[in-house]
Formats: structure tokens, sequence, C-alpha cells
């Protein structure tokens, strides 16, 4: 009886294992359904008695600056934390018209240009396909400084701060002639150096210019459409370009000035520094530059993480600030230059910062990662506005600081809890 009912357990397993086996292969290659994370709550709108009566003041000085400047049209925004606390056009678009400067009015932003240039290699270097210690002759083989042994000592590092070892401003006049990238490299063989690879700082654009090249060597698309896949469309910059052609079929541009007679006339817009795009080449907003902020802020980890920002803003070499009214309201200790940024360090404070001129055209960006809040001003002629602002608000920023973040700090209190901000 034994022997029966073990070959009746056989042959039951005998029918059954070509069925088991199936089921198994067929758990083992269907799709499991993945259940994706719960959405993030969105930030609450940042909401501070104290920091109204801050920009209340604020609005005060800026009308006394455009009064003393006469600047035809800027735009001002401020960020802080993860929120677009500030946002508004001044003026118009060009003298002599009633066309206002609105939040989508696009100006060009010239060498802060140059912080974006940064801020795009480091999300390059995050994803391993750069690194801030690389040659820059390991994607550009070709390339050449007059010495050899400066040319394989040159580092994209080198490139963003400005330490290439060649004379101040090397080619900037056939920038503005508008001698194509390519041959303006070219000729930086033929430059004798002032001083070792990373010994010195040197403002540069043509040189600067470098890291274009690299991106485009290492991803195998063109510098601007990384910048537009990587930055500008993560960030909803809807109004920014790289290009004069774009710029120039955009319905809502700012029109660069000059002063004749003691006021200010629209000038012509040239297609100058679009030929070195990463010194030289953005236009944007000043709503595409409050969604930028917030990624220097460090609230937009899923496009560039807080620690490459920090690689950014970290000091590379000393060097002098370039509008010297940041250390006219309150003493510098020290001024750098960091990876396309200035770094300036007060006795209890440190500011990110950079500016920008070109055919007319004035920029000015600033963070302060200590107190989260950054500030950006675009104006279409240079003068007391674009010069003055940002120290102007930082400056009034340190009189209400305390104030403000008595009322912050309670808010979070408040948030945590669910009640009521007093």
């Amino acid at each position: 009886m034994k022997k029966k009912q073990k070959l009746l357990l056989v042959g039951t397993l005998i029918i059954l294992l070509p069925i088991l086996l199936a089921q198994v292969w067929k758990s083992s290659t269907t799709p499991v359904a993945v259940v994706p994370p719960a959405p993030k709550e969105p930030s609450p709108p940042y909401v501070n008695p104290a920091f109204d009566l801050l920009m209340h003041a604020y609005e005060h000085e800026v009308d006394l600056l455009m009064q003393a400047s006469q600047t035809p049209g800027f735009a001002i925004a401020v960020v802080k934390d993860s929120s677009i606390v500030y946002l508004k056009g001044f003026g118009v678009r060009a003298a002599g018209s009633s066309t206002l400067v609105d939040p989508h009015t696009v100006f060009r932003i010239a060498s802060v240009s140059k912080c974006f240039a940064s801020f795009l290699t480091g999300i390059l270097v995050s994803d391993s396909l750069l690194g801030w210690n690389d040659p820059v002759v390991q994607y550009l083989p070709d390339f050449q400084l007059k010495s050899p042994e400066q040319t394989r000592a040159l580092r994209l590092r080198h490139v963003l701060s400005h330490t290439t070892g060649l004379p101040y401003h090397t080619y900037t006049n056939l920038v503005e002639a508008g001698m194509e990238l390519p041959v303006l490299l070219g000729k930086l063989k033929d430059v004798d150096l002032f001083r070792e690879v990373g010994k010195e700082y040197s403002y540069q654009n043509v040189a600067y210019s470098l890291i274009g090249e690299v991106i485009r060597k290492a991803t195998g698309k063109p510098y601007e459409i990384n910048m537009s896949e990587r930055v500008f469309k993560p960030l909803h910059m809807e109004q920014a370009s790289m290009d004069y052609t774009t710029l120039m079929t955009n319905p809502n541009i700012a029109r660069p000035h000059k002063l004749r007679g003691g006021r200010w006339v629209p000038a012509s817009i040239t297609n100058t520094y679009y030929n070195v795009a990463p010194a030289g080449g953005v236009n944007a907003s000043i709503s595409d530059m409050a969604n930028w902020m917030i990624a220097l802020l460090g609230y937009r980890e899923d496009v560039i993480d807080r620690s490459t920002l920090h690689q950014l803003f970290s000091p590379q070499i000393q060097a002098p600030s370039k509008n010297r009214n940041y250390g006219r309201t309150q003493r510098l200790s020290s001024s750098y230059y960091g990876l396309g940024w200035r770094v300036l360090y007060y006795p209890n404070d440190t500011v990110i910062y950079h500016g920008g001129f070109v055919n007319g055209y004035r920029s000015e960006v600033a963070v302060n990662t200590k107190d989260h809040i950054a500030i950006c001003i675009l104006a279409n002629a240079p003068g007391a506005v674009a010069d003055k602002g940002i120290p102007t608000f930082f400056t009034l920023f340190r009189a209400h600081r305390d104030s403000i973040l008595v009322y912050d700090d309670r808010r979070r209190r408040a948030l945590s809890s669910n009640s009521q901000v007093p």
C-alpha cells in the first residue's frame, strides 16, 4: 500500500511541477507596481510682518536711487527661503515710451552669465561627467597656452576662478569685435602668461568660455542645449535664452540706454558677447532670476544639491570686490573669487555676489546663505540703482534682521504645532 501511495505522490508531482514552475516564472517576469512616494506638501507662502516693514523701507530707498540716477527701467526680485517674497518692475522698457517693465521683461544679464556657467558645471560634476580638478586638455587636447607646462596644469577650477595665468581681460577687445570663440581660444597660445596657473586672480571672458567647449565635449551637446535642459527648463526660466535672435524676437524686452546730453536715450541692442556665451550670453527676466535664486539657496535639490552650491561659493583666490559699494555701508574683512562667484566676508556676514555690464545693461545678484535670502536687480542702464541697490538692501536687512528672525522662529514653531502665529 505504501508503495502505491509513493507512486501516486510522484505521479501527482510530475503533473503539478510544470504548473508550479509556470506560476513562478510568471511572478518573476510580471512587473511589480511601484507606488510613487507621496508628493511633498508645497512650502507655505512666506509671511512675516517684520519683513514687510523691511521691504516698505527698501522701496523708499529704491525710489530715491531711481530719482538720483534717472534709470529708465529696472526690476527687482527677493527670495527668502523657498519663496519669492518680492517681484516687481519699475519704470519703462525704453526712455520716451509708456511701456512698463514687468516681471517678465527680458534683460541681458552680462557677466552674471558666469554664475550660470559654474552652476551648470557643478551639476555635471555631481553627475560625475566632469571634475573640478580635471585638466582642460583632457577634453580639449588641442588647446594650448604659450607654456606647455602651464597648459598641462590648467584645470576646470582655474578656468572658473579666473586663475588661468593670462593677463587681465585677454582678448576682450576681440570679443567686442565679434570674433568667434574657436578663433579666440586658438589665439591664447600667443599670449605671454603673467603668472603661474592657479596663483593669481585675473578676470577673463575668452578663457572663461573654455568651460562651454569642455561641456560640449563631455556631453556631446552644445553648451546652450545643456543650459536649457539642465537649468532653464527644470527651473521654469520661461523667458531665458542664450542668443541674440531669441532676444530680438521677444516682444517684451528692455532696451539698453546710453547718456546723451545728460539724459538717457535708447541704444541699439548689439550681438556682442553671445560669441562667449558662458561669460556673458544669458538673457533673462526677473521672474526667471527669482526661480534660479530659489535653487541658489538650496531649495531645488532635484536640480542642484547643496554640497555643490557650497563648492561654488567656496573661496578659490583672493580678489578685490568689483562693486565698491559693497564695502561702503559695512566694512569688508576680505574678498575672494569662488567658482563663478565673488565671495565677500564681513565681520558677521558672508555675501556671495556677481555683477555684470554689457551694451548698456546692468545686472547684480547676491546671496546670503546664513539668512537664506537672495536678491537680484536687472536694469536697462548703469547707475545708482544697479550699483547701490543691493548694498542698500543688505544694510536695511541688518537693521531689521533680529525682528525678522524672531517672527520666523515663532512661525516655524507655530507651523510645527499647527497653531496660529501670534
